[in-house]
Formats: C-alpha cells, sequence, structure tokens
C-alpha cells in the first residue's frame, strides 16, 4: 500500500502541475502568460489576454489533468490498496493534482487558482455533485459576470452537492478532501475576495480599462 500511495501521489502532483496555459501561450504565441493581464496561468486569463481558443484549449487541459490522476487512482486502489476504500485513493490523487495545479515544480511553485483541475478531478470522483457546481457556476458568472465569484461559489458549493448525490460509501477521507479542495480553491482567490469587497473586481467581458491586475 505504501508504494502505491507514493507512486498516486508523485503521478497526480506531476500531471496536475503541468502548466498548460503557460505551454499553450509559449508555444503558439511566444508570450509568458504570467507578463500579461493578471499574470495568472488559468484559462480566463489566457482568454482574456486574446486567445479564446487557446483560453479554450487550456480549461479543457487543466481539466483533464484533473480527471487523469483520478483515473489512475480509481485503477490502482482495487489492485494494490485493497485495504483502503477506493474513494479514499480517489480522493487522495484529487488533492494532490489540485495541488499541484496550484504549485508547480516547474514554476517555482507559482501556478493557477485550480478551478478547472477542481473541476476535473470530482467529475471522476464525483460527477453528479461536479456537474451541480459548474452550474452554479454557469448561473452565477452569467448574473454577475464576475468569474472569481462564480469559482468561488461553485466551489464552495460542491461538498454540500457531493454529500446529497454520492450514493454509496462516503468515507471520512473522501468528505474532507471535498472540502480541503473548495477551500484551496477559495483561498487562492484571496485577492479577488479583496476586489469584489472593494467593488473594483474585473467583470468577465469587460473592456480592457476595466482590467485591473490580480
Amino acid at each position: 500500500m505504501l508504494l502505491a500511495g507514493i507512486l498516486i501521489v508523485a503521478i497526480a502532483y506531476l500531471l496536475g502541475s503541468i502548466p498548460m496555459g503557460y505551454l499553450l501561450v509559449r508555444v503558439f504565441r511566444n508570450e509568458d502568460i504570467r507578463s500579461v493581464g493578471s499574470g495568472n496561468i488559468g484559462a480566463t486569463n489566457v482568454l482574456r489576454s486574446g486567445g479564446k481558443g487557446l483560453g479554450a484549449a487550456t480549461f479543457l487541459l487543466d481539466v483533464l489533468k484533473g480527471a487523469a490522476p483520478v483515473l489512475m487512482a480509481a485503477w490502482i486502489a482495487p489492485q494494490f490498496a485493497t485495504a483502503v476504500p477506493p474513494r479514499d485513493v480517489e480522493a487522495l490523487a484529487a488533492v494532490v493534482a489540485v495541488l499541484g495545479h496550484m504549485f508547480p515544480v516547474w514554476l517555482g511553485f507559482r501556478g493557477g487558482k485550480g478551478v478547472a483541475t477542481g473541476f476535473g478531478v470530482f467529475l471522476v470522483a464525483a460527477p453528479w455533485a461536479a456537474l451541480a457546481a459548474i452550474g452554479v457556476f454557469i448561473v452565477v458568472l452569467l448574473m454577475t459576470r464576475y468569474v472569481s465569484l462564480a469559482s468561488i461559489l461553485g466551489a464552495g458549493s460542491f461538498p454540500l452537492f457531493a454529500w446529497f448525490l454520492v450514493r454509496g460509501d462516503k468515507p471520512e477521507f473522501f468528505i474532507a478532501a471535498q472540502i480541503i479542495v473548495a477551500s484551496l480553491i477559495i483561498v487562492k482567490h484571496h485577492q479577488n475576495i479583496r476586489r469584489l469587497a472593494t467593488g473594483t473586481e474585473n467583470r468577465f467581458g469587460g473592456s480592457s480599462h476595466e482590467r485591473k491586475p490580480a
């Protein structure tokens, strides 16, 4: 079990830490996305920097790099970690993948906010809850045009949806992992929360003079 756990943690972190937005912008536009807009490597900043296609690709790849470690953990658990509830093994991969995105070794441990990667990990571990949470994200975004507020409320709603929508066993660590990931995403938005409180946060689709650094 120890070797299986080490393998899951290592692969989940390395996959999660691949800076998709940074790589796409570097390859296709020869720019450092960290020097553009908010400086974030996530899909929203890539999109706002003028790369609609790259923004969509960043979102999709960030979702996939979150989903892949959890799928791997789901395969490993019944074969090499039989003493541990499978959902706990998936939860471990989920938390580590999101931490990898937020603190990638390749970029000096300064990464993104984990929204797309968090969606990816729970799209596998708790699909109906993940879809419900992304529904909250979409509704809030359409109503307010604040990506940050939509991300915060979407992430915050996920553990509640998971509690009611996940069927079968819900081990303690599986529940804790949902709260940990949601809390990490919210904490990563601390600057956005301050700007929301002062009324200076960016609205999605606003003109360039409305945009302020993150």
